[in-house]
């Protein structure tokens, strides 16, 4: 399931690039008839804050303006889990790919060096992924969003 999320869902949209969705986020520069184009043709659900650009494009209203919210509420929508989680890129939407220590030597603090086996890059803009304390807080917090979609 791929997404395109409107330039108000910013948020939401690294939350489903995190949990392993590919979801394309335009610049505020694409007019609403470009946004359908793209989604047509790449085959992806807009997301949108946009009454009038959901009902035009077919895409999903998102009612609320608060990022856990509105991530509840496409979970619950689409039925989405979190099965891929932290494998693409919260920036660029590429997916990761794994990438030798020694290929990261300087580019990540010399202490996760040390005491960090597993890297992942992302092959578009290079940024250099790990698993850390924040990625169990991204992943703690994403759980606990999954879990109250599937009580409502």
């Amino acid at each position: 399931m791929k997404f395109l999320a409107d330039h108000m869902l910013g948020k939401l949209a690294k939350y489903l690039r995190f949990m392993g969705y590919d979801t394309y986020y335009p610049d505020g520069k694409m007019s609403d008839e470009e946004i359908m184009e793209l989604a047509k043709k790449e085959k992806r659900i807009i997301l949108t804050r946009d009454r009038e650009l959901a009902v035009r494009s077919g895409g999903y209203f998102v009612k609320s303006d608060k990022y856990e919210e509105q991530l509840k509420d496409v979970i619950s929508q689409f039925s989405l889990n979190a099965e891929h989680i932290l494998e693409r890129c919260s920036i660029c939407n590429e997916p990761l790919l794994p990438v030798s220590k020694e290929k990261v030597k300087g580019r990540v603090p010399e202490y996760i060096y040390q005491t960090h086996e597993e890297f992942y890059q992302c092959p578009k803009c290079g940024r250099v992924y790990w698993w850390g304390t924040h990625t169990e807080r991204i992943e703690k917090k994403i759980n606990e969003i999954i879990g109250e979609a599937n009580e409502s």
